[in-house]
Formats: structure tokens, C-alpha cells, sequence
């Protein structure tokens, strides 16, 4: 497969376990967030989403029922499988998945097996979504799953869109710390040369920029960076937690439109942030996930 064949991906959305939604809510507000209302899937999981103007958003996801989860796990749904891994193993609180836009996540799945980086099979699935004026609308996605082995805690999905809704998300994309999209996310291994192939394939990219913190992959709207523990002491001044193997995901970078006033507003808000190289930095707190920085959009 090149990328003359299939487009790079982009980013679509980004997996946070939460230990529930009232504390995601209210961490993710008192950032500056609009935080959508409540959604369920019907597997047992709810998410309460944060949408931005580039299409893409942050799903905060807590479990609703755990029985109804269990009995999905136990039928083989890898999204569910893969979240009560995460939490068993990390506890009920930050990043375990990329999600990837995809037009043909059938092909996808294909692509997956042919490259010994399946997940599992493939999950397609409806619900209600709500654009914040009480407006509901069924949506349908159709995902396809890749991991490896040696990063239990982590994965990727492709997603296919199988039934935009018709909602107007403008009052949801609207945010007083002024986001509007998802710049980076931040890996961090060892040797980040060792999941060069595996991140190459999801995001179907083949140029990659190795330099001595790590290497940069870039997506058709974000860039991808495994950083090794230096690299993330460097640029997010994390410390902890760098330096055991396999890929995690530990941050993600927010533009904003203009990163002085999104500085205010965090100060009148009384959250923390540290300035390291041109970006504000948040450090995890319960209800965000993980580390989250914020820079300029353009």
C-alpha cells in the first residue's frame, strides 16, 4: 500500500477513560472547554464529547453500565475489550486510543490483518447525539481496530462515519480558552524507531522525521510525535513514567486562537500552567486524561 493509493488520515477524535462524567465535566469546563451533553453507546460505555471547529474532538469515556460492558467483551467488541484492559492496568483515568478518520474502514480492517496489526474484528454501532439545543439525531460508525502486542496500552482506530447527523455543532465548537483544533498527540517509548511501521501504516505515511528526542509522523491534520523520556522532560517537562517500553499515549497539544488570552482565562480560573517552548502546559488532573498544552493555531 502507498499513499498513492489511499490518503494519509487524519485525526478524527482521541479516547480519555474517566473515572466518570460529572468530574470530566467539570475539570474540562473549568479548562476553558465546551463539553457536549452525555451520550451512550450501546455497549455499556457513555462519553460526553468536546467538539472543535476542524472536525475533530476529545471523547472523555466512562463506563455507564459495567454488566452491559462486560456481556460486550465477552462477545468480542474490541473497543470495550481494550478499555477494561486500560483500566484494569492503568486505572480509570487517561489516554488509551488514536481515532483516525477513514472512508473504507472494510478496507481497513483488510489492510490491518494483511499487516499483522489487527486488533480484532470490526465494530459498527448507533447513537444519539445531541448538538447542545436539545436537537437529536442517530449517528453510525463503523471502526476498524490495530494494536501490538507490546503496547498493551495503547491502540488505533480507523473510523467511517456511516451516518453524519444533521446537527449544528457551532454553539458545541465554540470555547472560551479559544480551541479550535487538535495539533499534536505525544507518544512516548524508549526506541521510537521500534513502532516506526505500525504508526506508518494507521496513519497511512510514509515520510517520517527522526531527530535525537524521537521521530514525527504527520497525519493529514495533526502531527504524531514518540518522544523518548528526554524528549518529553524537554517539551512537556513530564518526568515520570518515560522510560518503560511499549508506546503510550501521553499527551495531546490544543491550538487556540490566541494563546495570551487562552493564559488569562486559565489564570482566572486558577489552573496551573507552566510556559515550555512556546506552549502552555497543563499537567494531568482528574476528569482530563493526561498532560494538555496549548499553542497558537497557525
Amino acid at each position: 500500500m502507498s499513499t498513492s493509493v489511499r490518503d494519509i488520515r487524519p485525526v478524527d477524535h482521541l479516547v480519555l477513560p474517566v473515572t466518570n462524567l460529572e468530574i470530566a465535566r467539570e475539570r474540562l469546563t473549568s479548562l476553558g472547554f465546551t463539553v457536549a451533553p452525555d451520550a451512550k453507546h450501546p455497549f455499556g460505555t457513555e462519553n460526553a464529547c468536546v467538539f472543535f471547529k476542524d472536525d475533530t474532538y476529545l471523547e472523555p469515556l466512562a463506563i455507564d453500565h459495567r454488566e452491559t460492558c462486560e456481556k460486550a467483551a465477552l462477545k468480542g467488541n474490541v473497543f470495550v475489550e481494550r478499555d477494561q484492559a486500560f483500566r484494569f492496568r492503568k486505572g480509570h483515568e487517561g489516554f488509551s486510543a488514536v481515532v483516525f478518520g477513514s472512508k473504507d474502514s472494510d478496507g481497513d480492517h483488510k489492510q490491518f490483518k494483511k499487516h499483522g496489526m489487527s486488533a480484532g474484528k470490526m465494530l459498527k454501532f448507533m447513537r444519539d447525539v445531541d448538538d447542545g439545543n436539545g436537537n437529536i439525531s442517530q449517528a453510525g460508525f463503523k471502526l476498524a481496530f490495530a494494536g501490538d502486542l507490546r503496547s498493551p496500552d495503547s491502540f488505533f482506530v480507523t473510523c467511517e462515519r456511516i451516518n453524519p447527523p444533521v446537527v449544528d455543532k457551532k454553539k458545541l465548537q465554540k470555547h472560551k480558552n479559544g480551541a479550535v483544533s487538535i495539533k499534536e498527540v505525544v507518544l512516548s517509548e524508549a526506541v521510537p524507531s521500534d513502532f516506526q511501521y505500525i504508526l506508518q501504516e494507521v496513519i497511512n505515511q510514509r515520510e517520517v522525521n527522526s531527530h535525537s528526542f524521537g521521530m514525527d509522523i504527520k497525519s493529514a491534520n495533526a502531527n504524531i510525535a514518540v518522544y523518548t523520556g528526554e524528549g518529553l522532560k524537554a517539551w512537556f517537562g513530564m518526568s515520570k513514567g518515560c522510560h518503560s517500553r511499549g508506546l503510550r499515549l501521553r499527551a495531546f497539544v490544543i491550538g487556540v486562537r490566541d494563546l495570551e488570552k487562552t493564559e488569562a482565562f486559565l489564570k482566572k480560573s486558577k489552573i496551573k500552567a507552566k510556559t515550555i517552548a512556546g506552549r502552555l502546559v497543563v499537567d494531568h488532573a482528574a476528569g482530563q486524561g493526561c498532560v494538555i498544552a496549548f499553542e497558537n493555531h497557525k
